[in-house]
């Protein structure tokens, strides 16, 4: 992941919609390598690599999360073409958006 995008996740992030969150989000970009997000109640922490246990593992490109985050794809349609797969608490995975609101 670019740091561009990293940055730009980082700004967008509403800490108001992660009140009372405690979950780890596995990133595993075919073109970026892996980062997870820990989301704590209101903050958000961005690491490089692999957590030992996360709520959600999501896989994609790095094109497929920006198309996602910009509203340009759906996270739905995303995931029903295969551009995304996820593991663990897939419905963990549809807060993304409230999380980082397209402002």
């Amino acid at each position: 992941m670019s740091r561009s995008t990293l940055e730009k996740l980082q700004q967008r992030f509403d800490p108001q919609a992660a009140q009372g969150m405690d979950d780890v989000f596995q990133f595993h970009f075919s073109d970026a390598g892996s980062h997870y997000l820990v989301v704590q109640d209101g903050s958000l922490a961005v690491h490089e690599g692999e957590h030992d246990d996360p709520s959600v593992t999501l896989s994609m490109s790095s094109d497929t999360l920006k198309g996602v985050m910009t509203g340009e794809i759906s996270g739905m349609s995303a995931f029903m073409t295969g551009k995304l797969k996820a593991t663990g608490n897939v419905m963990l995975a549809t807060k993304l958006s409230s999380l980082f609101p397209n402002r």
